[in-house]
């Protein structure tokens, strides 16, 4: 199987690429705008890595999806301070460009497997997400920060109609909160620069205060990359067709915390590495408001816990690595690095 993997360099893209040669006989073809994350990879003769920009290099992008059998666009802006500060950006990437991608797979007839987000889901008033009932709902149109929510449902909504109308293969996958190495960079000292778990670690390292939203009352479901792999080597995969024409929710709803609880326990493990005990031990927890953190564009959700029964039904996975099991492997990598 040919594999193509547009944004190989960020967090999914990354773990994912070392999954599929370490376990698979699958080519990757890929293309980001750095490969430091992909040292593992770059040697390997399975592995075929093109620099660039996907919004530039439409001429690659396009022979490169008629040359696969399935396509991944894991290109996005992810990070909420971005919503806000910059809604245009998202929308030009994660929703205008992303479309030029799902048009080629219907041209050429491939299967495309799309990261949907848990976003799309919004404020639901569900105590549990599922994929085929539950509304998506978002909140007013000065409340930027649903731009991506709104943007990768669009894509959702478009994908499904190319499906049923001109037959492209397809699978939707949501992640709830992934976690793990190579999430982000924890050096990234500007607020909101990265996502909640390796700010609160690079918060840690460097000697400040954790900024908790609102308290941190809001509460997620954290669940480590190698489950999240493992489901996407099964959707890849797709023995008997199992992934085709679906939507899954691939999250860990035994792992839901509130952020408050993250950013203690985080203080409490990094306190057992020598050399950041000290700065552990200084780190305070500070409540801010969400307008004066993100400004007024900003809008959250107490809750958002995934069912995962279609995914435990259709790909026989369900997570299996437990949140201390996976919160101590991302400060190795992290800390042991530093």
């Amino acid at each position: 199987m040919n594999v193509l993997i547009l944004g190989a360099n960020g967090f999914i893209g990354s773990n994912l690429s070392e999954a599929i040669l370490a376990k698979t006989d699958w080519h990757i073809y890929a293309i980001d705008m750095a490969s430091d994350k992909l040292e593992k990879c770059l040697g390997n003769e399975r592995f075929h890595f093109q620099v660039g920009d996907i919004t530039v290099e439409k001429e690659w992008v396009a022979e490169h999806i008629k040359k696969c059998d399935v396509v991944l666009p894991l290109v996005a802006i992810a990070t909420p301070m971005t919503y806000v500060q910059n809604p245009l950006r998202v929308f030009e990437l994660d929703f205008e460009a992303n479309l030029a991608i799902v048009r080629q797979c219907v041209k050429y007839k491939k299967r495309i497997i799309f990261p949907s987000t848990s976003e799309v889901y919004g404020m639901c008033p569900d105590t549990e997400f599922d994929e085929e009932e539950s509304h998506l709902v978002t909140g007013p149109i000065h409340k930027e920060r649903w731009i991506y929510s709104t943007s990768k449902q669009l894509l959702d909504r478009v994908i499904y109609a190319y499906g049923k109308h001109h037959d492209l293969q397809y699978c939707l996958f949501r992640p709830f909160n992934w976690y793990g190495p190579k999430l982000d960079n924890i050096f990234n000292p500007k607020p909101g620069g990265s996502r909640v778990l390796t700010q609160f670690i690079g918060n840690i390292l460097r000697g400040e205060d954790i900024t908790l939203i609102d308290g941190g009352a809001q509460k997620r479901c954290f669940m480590h990359i190698d489950d999240g792999v493992a489901a996407l080597l099964r959707i890849i995969e797709n023995k008997n067709n199992v992934a085709q024409g679906q939507i899954f929710n691939i999250g860990n709803p035994d792992e839901n915390i509130s952020i408050r609880t993250l950013a203690e326990t985080l203080v409490q493990m990094i306190k057992s590495y020598p050399k950041y005990a000290d700065a552990a031990a200084k780190t305070k927890l500070v409540d801010v408001d969400a307008k004066t953190y993100y400004g007024s564009g900003y809008q959250d959700v107490l809750l958002r816990v995934p069912a995962i029964k279609r995914a435990e039904q259709h790909l026989g996975w369900k997570p299996v690595v437990d949140l201390e099991t996976g919160l101590r492997q991302t400060l190795d990598f992290y800390l042991q690095s530093a």
